[in-house]
This record gives structure tokens, C-alpha cells and sequence, in this order.
């Protein structure tokens, strides 16, 4: 606590002033902070992310569950109708004693995500190699009435097939680690050098689980 000590005297009236404005200027921050809230984690949202293994037809798969907010800018561009892409990889490593893991697969699946003003639906389409305007081959397409059916899709991955069960080695340990980020290199150029080092276009995430071959037959 701090005490502050001010002798007043009838030839200097201004103190009383003077001390209750170095009072008040003492006290405005306390008042800033306390308006700042700090953004509730995965966990406190009840958005635990969860990543599960499991072998069914020779192949290994992947399902993933986790949480993150849309950056408020990234929001904005796609109801301007600017379609954002994202990138999931999925890596298959097999621990060895006498060197770094190898890598024994990798794969990469990417989304775009774009909002249709005209009949204001929103349609995520999801596929492997680069999405564009153009693509073309296997993709999966998908339409929501709102933003948050969109991004409840986004952030699940289901019996995703990352590795064929021969290239696992018995009686090694072996770990899967799965990311997914914002993909800015598949936007607009003009865009893609607006957000060259800006935070706001950053999705960062990152899960992984280790397993023994015999778990998860």
C-alpha cells in the first residue's frame, strides 16, 4: 500500500490540486486493465482437442477434434467473399534409439471455405493438392446456413486415411503428429502481402499421440 504525505500551506493553495490530479492519473490504469478479458483457452470452452487411431481395412486412420477461434480479419474477408483455405497434415514417424524418427508417411488435405452472398450459404470443399477456382478430381463438398455449421465441419477430421498398415513396423514405437493451419499462400496476391507477418492471419494447430502397433488392432 502507499501512502501519500502532502503539506498544505495557505501561500500554495495549489497542492490540493496538484495532489488530487497525480491521484487520479495513479489510478487510470488500474481502471484499463480491468477491461481487458483474456481469451478463454480449448480447455475452457469445453473444446478439448482429442486425436484417435484406428485400423480398419488395412489402413491406418485419423480422427481429430479441436478448437480455435476465426481470427476476426479472416471473418471479415470471407463475408466480402474472399474464399481462405486451410491445410491438415498427418505424419506416420517411427521412433528409432540410435537416430531421429523416420518418416514413414505423410499426407496433406486441404479446405476452402467461401461464402455465397447471393444465396447466403456458406460451402466448404475439401481435397488433396491445391484448391482453386479450376480444381479438379476427388474433392468433397459440403453447404451450411451459418458460419458456425461451416466451422464446426472445419474443425473435424473423421476416418482420415493417413498410412497403409504394412508400413508399420511391429514391435516399434511409432507416433502420428497432425497440424492444421491457415493456408494464406492460396489467397489473392495483393492479400497474401497484407498479411506477411500479421498475427490475425495465424491458426497454429498442433496434436500428436504415440502408440504401439499391437494398441490399436
Amino acid at each position: 500500500m502507499m501512502a501519500f504525505i502532502t503539506h498544505f500551506s495557505k501561500k500554495r493553495p495549489l497542492n490540493l490540486w496538484a495532489w488530487l490530479l497525480t491521484a487520479a492519473l495513479l489510478c487510470l490504469p488500474l481502471g484499463l486493465t480491468h477491461a481487458t478479458e483474456a481469451v478463454p483457452s480449448a480447455k475452457e470452452t469445453g473444446n478439448t482437442p482429442s486425436l484417435v487411431l484406428e485400423v480398419s481395412d488395412g489402413s491406418l486412420l485419423l480422427s481429430a477434434h479441436f478448437g480455435f477461434t476465426l481470427p476476426a480479419v479472416v471473418e471479415d474477408a470471407l463475408y466480402k467473399g474472399i474464399p481462405i483455405y486451410f491445410m491438415a497434415q498427418a505424419d506416420l514417424l517411427r521412433e528409432r534409439w540410435y537416430w531421429t524418427k523416420k518418416t514413414v508417411a505423410s499426407v496433406q488435405r486441404r479446405l476452402r471455405l467461401a461464402y455465397h452472398p447471393l444465396t447466403r450459404r456458406w460451402r466448404l470443399t475439401m481435397g488433396d493438392g491445391d484448391m482453386t477456382e479450376a480444381t479438379q478430381g476427388l474433392t468433397l463438398s459440403q453447404s451450411f446456413d451459418t458460419l458456425d455449421e461451416a466451422m464446426a465441419a472445419v474443425r473435424r477430421t473423421s476416418r482420415w486415411k493417413i498410412a497403409e498398415v504394412r508400413d508399420i513396423v511391429p514391435g516399434n514405437k511409432h507416433v502420428v503428429t497432425f497440424s492444421f493451419e491457415l493456408d494464406t499462400s492460396q489467397l489473392p496476391r495483393p492479400l497474401q502481402i497484407g498479411t506477411l507477418g500479421q498475427s490475425d492471419w495465424v491458426i497454429d494447430v498442433r496434436l500428436s499421440q504415440a502408440f504401439d502397433p499391437e494398441s490399436i488392432k
